[in-house]
């Protein structure tokens, strides 16, 4: 047994598995923020021009950044509000407390990511001068932004050799995923599904396919997401088509179907993330919905929801740990990402975030830490050990699809066809 198998002090046990907000939970509280924009207008708001230069991912130009690489000892990380396990008070990370002492590396963690689109024109405008942004590493959720940060260069490539427990832990599918072909520039924080959330005793039967979402049994009570990711590649996929592969006739094909649902009237409203406080209380029956979330409203006691993967297909998002150019203490962020593979340490990030982990070994050690525990905790914790939300089987991560990868010019077609129907 090494130093990260021991068994966890059951006291902070509890403080992980209690009701915790989830990382999308912030947008709710806070405000829709910027995700619904396109790049090209944040980019110009913040006074950003677009191009940049692509970073070469050559092994010789990755050899030659990582070669001149130094110890600092030290990494800024930023990250979402509540996105990281908790011990006995807010500010105290188990998960970095154990890498500091391991490594010596001290980290300064920052709460400062409320979406992706405002920290990306927060950090831009350093990165586009060529300075340092003051983060060294990033949470980014892969999707437009992710593919902006690559396409201006604002990534560093990264040394595979320093991330031996990813390539020995991570699932397989959260390796070389379509929208970070080899893992070249990001690897997984933790992720989530999208797909149908409702109320058992409300809907009054067992929900199997998306189009339920159109069944006018349940008009006025459905709910679907206003935005420009989820909701048109959701709709692909119940057309039987995966949208990495999808062109502008499949768009308009599906903004059709989308535009019918919508003048039948059988959508409530398009949300943002209020849509879990809608479901939970009964304005809506039956809504898209991100797994972490009817997770969480579930676990809190205050609701009886029920998360599916349509028979068609559901989604899967990954929110990514990225180094950011200029970063000055890149050794120790990459040092840091390699860490939290471990599938100790993984499954501690699991207890306190409760999203699907990238690392299925973390099951055993959820496992480990329920039967060390009582009462509430043991129960949580097997819960957690046990739910697909949390660690699908292999049969849902067969039925999940990646969002589709856009061009800048493919984007801007993209959002006239689908934004008109969640914004008017």
């Amino acid at each position: 047994m090494d130093e990260h198998e021991a068994l966890i002090d059951p006291a902070m046990l509890r403080g992980l598995t209690g009701r915790r907000y989830s990382r999308r939970d912030v947008l709710r509280l806070t405000g829709a923020g910027a995700g619904a924009l396109g790049v090209g207008a944040l980019l110009s708001a913040c006074g950003v021009s677009g191009g940049g230069k692509k970073v070469s991912t050559s092994k010789d130009a990755i050899a030659a950044f990582w070669d001149k690489q130094k110890p600092t000892g030290q990494f800024n990380f930023a990250n979402w509000p509540l996105y990281i396990d908790v011990g006995s008070n807010k500010n105290d990370h188990p998960t970095i407390d154990m890498f500091e002492k391991k490594t010596g590396i001290k980290v300064k963690y920052f709460e400062v990511i409320q979406d992706d689109g405002p920290f990306f024109a927060q950090v831009s405008p350093a990165l586009k001068a060529h300075q340092y942004s003051g983060y060294d590493l990033a949470v980014i959720t892969n999707g437009v932004y992710l593919s902006d940060f690559v396409d201006l260069g604002y990534l560093v490539p990264l040394d595979h050799a320093k991330l031996p427990n990813f390539f020995k832990y991570a699932s397989a599918k959260y390796q070389n995923p379509t929208y970070d072909p080899g893992n070249k520039f990001s690897v997984p924080w933790q992720s989530g599904m999208t797909g149908i959330g409702y109320n058992r005793k409300l809907v009054g039967r067992k929900i199997t396919s998306f189009y339920d979402l159109f069944d006018p049994a349940f008009k006025g009570k459905v709910g679907m997401f206003a935005d420009n990711e989820d909701l048109p590649n959701a709709m692909l996929v119940a057309m039987g088509l995966d949208p990495a592969k999808t062109t502008e006739r499949d768009w308009r094909k599906a903004a059709t179907k989308l535009e019918a649902q919508k003048n039948a009237g059988i959508v409530r409203k398009y949300y943002t993330q209020d849509y879990i406080t809608a479901l939970s209380n009964g304005d809506t029956w039956i809504s898209q919905a991100w797994s972490g979330d009817i997770f969480q409203a579930n676990a809190s006691g205050a609701s009886d929801l029920e998360f599916i993967i349509p028979k068609e297909g559901g989604l899967l998002w990954t929110d990514n740990m990225v180094i950011l150019q200029q970063a000055k203490n890149a050794l120790s962020a990459i040092e840091w990402m390699n860490f939290v593979y471990q599938p100790r340490i993984a499954a501690l990030l699991a207890e306190g975030i409760n999203y699907v982990t990238p690392v299925p070994g973390a099951k055993a050690y959820i496992e480990r830490d329920a039967a060390a525990s009582t009462g509430s905790t043991r129960a949580g914790l097997l819960h957690l050990a046990q739910s697909p939300l949390i660690f699908p089987t292999a049969a849902d991560y067969d039925k999940l699809y990646r969002y589709r990868v856009l061009s800048q010019s493919e984007l801007t077609t993209w959002n006239s066809i689908f934004q008109p129907i969640y914004q008017s």
